[in-house]
Parts: structure tokens; sequence; C-alpha cells
């Protein structure tokens, strides 16, 4: 099997495109109303939309769902897994309180539900081998999936650098039983990748290591999956973070730090909305919003 992975970045959200033997599958669509920036994405790539066979969706929230049935509508099927079911209108309510006329509202007679087990069967209709993977931690629903060649994909799990923060967590138990696997490559939705090298050192293999390592293995390029940030900007959000724990409001959190309010409010939604995020997170999540 030869799968090609491209990173689509049209969104907040990093959607992945994957071409296989058999069709091509799309992991996460981004938020509503992005449907005309995935699209182009796909016209970059000279990849027509009707040529997508099947959306997997990480996990049902707005900023990775929401354009999920209007592609699926150009043809691409929604797979879904049983251990999603209960979750794929969580977000309906979301969009309907903000508004958002863009939205389409997954269509329950289109999908595809199978038992999670038997992911590895449905992946291969379509010259996918690999499994999908129920990896709760930032929301119940969450799913992973995984090729057999090294590649894994994670949604919005907390990234591996955060890992030993997490320690004694649900993230935590989720990422010892993909680290079991052996991934070489994790894609996350809002993170750089982080490439995982096989350890040669004998004595960390003898569980040596000198303690800095997120798995079995030394994380490393496109910036080890942890871009360097600002002395400042980290103490920036230190600030935010410790602001929004004590209730304050936008308003008063820019006079107590002097930030732009847009830059208080992306902190505040990140923070709240991602599960145990640390600094390093957010301002890896600000840097993909804003490139």
């Amino acid at each position: 099997m030869n799968e090609k992975i491209h990173a689509l970045r049209f969104s907040a959200t990093n959607s992945y495109l994957i071409e296989c033997e058999n069709g091509k599958l799309l992991f996460d669509t981004g938020w509503a109303g992005t449907f005309p920036a995935l699209c182009a994405s796909f016209g970059k790539l000279k990849i027509p939309v009707q040529s997508i066979s099947c959306i997997l969706i990480s996990h049902f929230h707005p900023d990775h769902m929401g354009a999920a049935q209007e592609l699926a509508d150009a043809g691409p099927v929604i797979l879904v897994p049983d251990v999603q079911l209960p979750y794929i209108h969580a977000s309906d309510a979301v969009f309907a309180k903000e508004g958002n006329r863009d939205f389409v509202p997954v269509d329950d007679e289109k999908i595809r539900t199978f038992p999670i087990d038997e992911g590895r069967k449905v992946l291969k209709e379509y010259g996918i081998d690999g499994r999908i993977l129920h990896t709760p931690g930032h929301s119940d629903d969450s799913i992973s999936l995984w090729l057999d060649e090294g590649s894994l994909f994670v949604g919005d799990l907390n990234p591996l650098y955060e890992l030993e923060a997490h320690r004694g967590t649900q993230i935590a138990d989720t990422w010892d039983r993909l680290l079991e696997l052996g991934p070489k490559t994790v894609y996350y939705g809002h993170a750089a990748k982080t490439v995982i090298e096989p350890v040669t050192d004998a004595s960390e293999k003898n569980g040596q290591s000198d303690g800095n390592d997120a798995s079995e293995g030394c994380c490393a390029s496109e910036g080890n999956g942890k871009p360097e940030h600002n002395e400042e900007l980290c103490r920036l959000v230190t600030q935010v973070m410790r602001c929004t724990d004590k209730g304050f409001d936008i308003k008063k959190i820019c006079r107590k730090t002097g930030a732009e309010p847009e830059f208080i409010e992306d902190v505040m939604r990140m923070y709240l909305t991602h599960r145990g995020i640390g600094v390093q997170g957010i301002l890896d999540r600000i840097e993909i919003k804003n490139r």
C-alpha cells in the first residue's frame, strides 16, 4: 500500500487528504463556511471534489465537522463508527446559536455507520491498511486514524510534548495505547506534525532515557511538533489563562494584561474548549489560525 498524505491548511483546523489505491479519504473538514476554501485546496492539488470517496471526523466539534455535509452532498460518504453515533449532532446547537447560515447538519440517512472494531474492513474497501481507534481524552467521541505504515491522525488529542503534564488522566492512557502501535508520524488538528525517530541508544532501550522523551523515541522535524515562541508571548498567554480561571471577562483581562481583545478571545476559547491544554498548545493553535 502506498498512501499519499496532503495536509490541507485552509482553516484554523488541519484537515488531511489521504490518497490510496481505491479512493481518497478526508480526515476532518473544518468550520462551517470553509467549504469553498476546502474546494480550493482540492483544486490546488488538481483533485476534483467528486473524487473524494469518504470523510472521517476525528470528533464532532464545530471546527472539525462544520463542512462535512456540504462535502458529502458532492458525493463522499461520512464514515461514523458506532462510538460517535450519539454525538453527530452535538454541534448543531452551537451553529444555531451563532446564526451560522453556512452550516448544513449531517444527514442521518446518508452516513455509513459500523462497529469501530470493523474499521479495518471498512478502510480496506478504499485501499487503506489501517484501523480506526476510539481515543477519548479531548472528547468522548474522539477517534484516531492509524495507517499500518506508521502514520497516526489524532485530531485534538493533546500533543505528545504535553504528555507528561497529563499523567494519570484519560489523555495519558489514550496516548500510552497509541504509542504501543509504534507511530512514525503524528498528525494533529491544531499543531505541526511530529516525527518520532526510533531509539538507537542501548541505554534508552533499557529504559534509561534522560526523561525528556515523549514516547519510546525522540520527537523531531517540523520544530519537533513544538515551535519556539518568545518568552513575552508565553507570559502573556499564562496571564490570560490565570485571569480566565478567576472568571474575568475580556474587557477586564484587557485592562490587566494590555493584550488585544481578539488575542484574549482566542486564548480564552482554546483554553476553555481544550481540556488540559498548556501555553505551548494554545500558541500552536493561534499560529495555525493566523498563518
